[in-house]
């Protein structure tokens, strides 16, 4: 149980980091390419972390379609980026796969 709390917190450092490189503006703004830097150590420890006890596979899709619809909501939220109906079913359809994977996958440890 412990690898999906490992694997939560990867989930969210790496969305606060992506959330920061745009106000990082290429890097030429220090504070926030100080989060974006930290916040990806912090994800790549945790997936590294999880990584040790479930199959890479799944970690990784887990972590990629939490991460895109995570995003997503950010990007609408906070900088006002709407999604029209294809992006919005796009990303319906990952995190349906990432509920398939952790539902009825054997590979989920």
């Amino acid at each position: 149980m412990i690898q999906w709390v490992f694997l939560s917190v990867a989930i969210v450092a790496e969305v606060v980091g992506t959330s920061f490189l745009k106000s990082s503006e290429g890097f030429t703004r220090f504070a926030p390419s100080l989060v974006v830097v930290v916040s990806y150590m912090v994800a790549f420890y945790f997936l590294a972390l999880t990584l040790k006890t479930l199959p890479v596979g799944v970690a990784y899709a887990v972590w990629a379609g939490a991460g895109v619809a995570l995003i997503a909501l950010v990007g609408y939220v906070f900088y006002g980026q709407a999604l029209d109906l294809a992006a919005i079913t796009g990303i319906s359809l990952i995190v349906a796969g990432v509920v398939v994977i952790n539902v009825f996958s054997g590979s989920v440890g």
